[in-house]
């Protein structure tokens, strides 16, 4: 009979145990998600509470632990299920085109509308101490679609202070070193309007042709959008850019032999005139663009008379093709050649329509 009573007390202490475990439990799980809104810390102190109050053992301690898992483990499944969504990267817009900064202004000379979508820049002949306006002024009168087209040429290191070729004579590396000064301002220009969103132009003849290379070189073929160079030299002769360096002038019979005049110029600025020529002249440009696999958005004009550079090179001309380069040839001299081919350049290379 004893036995029985003690059975039976033990089997209701047994159930009653547990419907108070399982009534703890579903307090808990409650609370378990009512408490990941609110925090896991503000979580733990309310577990902890009801543990102590209610001295439930360690076995309940696991069964609170298993729930909280299974919770947090199903918040991270849900959470991580719309991570699997693909991000959508918004692209950054364009810096809005407005009108010119001051800072580039003392950089360029310009006509046309401040705030075209097209930019050509221009890179005369010379080298010069006189920063040539009167190219700009020349194309803007003979461009017939010139709406929505912002003409620019850009200041270099000697027509920004021209003293430095003034005065005494300077050294090759000098030399060098102004010519860089100069791209550095081209590249400055041309990356200003690039990051507007504008499309950019870049049309060097001459020494000009020599900056546009050097450009390109150093500073990458996305410097501007497409190209045209006009009676220019990749590897000039170099017994013609080493007379520059010394002063002293040269030319091409036929656009083929060179011919050198005995004496340096008399003049000082001619003599440092000539060395930023040799300073551009010197580079063997079929090495240093080389690296570039496509050449594409070059077009290389040149005559095969040219008296003042001299005319491309079956090995010139090879480096070209085998870059994608368009090629416009023609029996004309160094003028000759430039006003033969300006219309045709313009066009095929820029869409811009020249009537000279």
């Amino acid at each position: 009979m004893n036995k029985t009573i003690l059975d039976f007390a033990i089997i209701t202490r047994f159930i009653t145990e547990y419907f108070i475990s399982i009534s703890l439990i579903t307090t808990s799980f409650l609370r378990v998600v009512l408490i990941t809104i609110s925090g896991y810390n503000k979580l733990k102190h309310k577990l902890m509470k009801t543990i102590s109050l209610k001295m439930i053992s360690i076995n309940y301690y696991h069964s609170i632990s298993k729930v909280i898992l299974i919770t947090f483990l199903s918040i991270i499944t849900f959470a991580c299920s719309n991570d699997d969504k693909p991000t959508v990267m918004e692209e950054e817009p364009p810096v809005a085109i407005t009108e010119l900064s001051e800072e580039i202004k003392e950089l360029i000379y310009f006509k046309g509308d401040e705030k075209a979508s097209t930019v050509l820049i221009t890179i005369p002949g010379g080298p010069s101490t006189k920063f040539d306006t009167a190219i700009v002024d020349d194309l803007v009168l003979a461009i017939s679609n010139k709406a929505d087209l912002l003409t620019v040429s850009v200041h270099q290191a000697q027509t920004i202070d021209s003293t430095i070729v003034k005065g005494n004579d300077i050294t090759l590396d000098k030399a060098v070193s102004f010519n860089m000064e100069s791209i550095e301002m081209l590249h400055k220009v041309a990356s200003y309007f690039q990051e507007q969103g504008r499309t950019v132009y870049v049309f060097g003849f001459s020494f000009g042709a020599f900056v546009t290379q050097e450009l390109i070189a150093t500073k990458g073929i996305d410097s501007a959008d497409k190209y045209l160079i006009i009676t220019g030299r990749l590897d000039i002769d170099n017994v013609l850019w080493q007379a520059s360096a010394e002063g002293k002038e040269g030319m091409f019979d036929n656009g083929v032999t060179p011919i050198i005049k005995p004496d340096p110029d008399p003049d000082v600025t001619e003599r440092n005139l000539l060395r930023l020529s040799a300073g551009l002249g010197m580079n063997r440009y079929t090495e240093l663009l080389n690296p570039i696999e496509d050449l594409s958005k070059l077009t290389y004009v040149y005559g095969e008379t040219d008296e003042a550079l001299g005319s491309l090179t079956a090995e010139e001309v090879q480096f070209l093709e085998s870059k994608n380069a368009s090629i416009i040839s023609g029996k004309g001299d160094h003028g000759g050649t430039f006003f033969e081919f300006i219309e045709q350049g313009m066009q095929e290379t820029f869409g811009i329509e020249i009537v000279l």
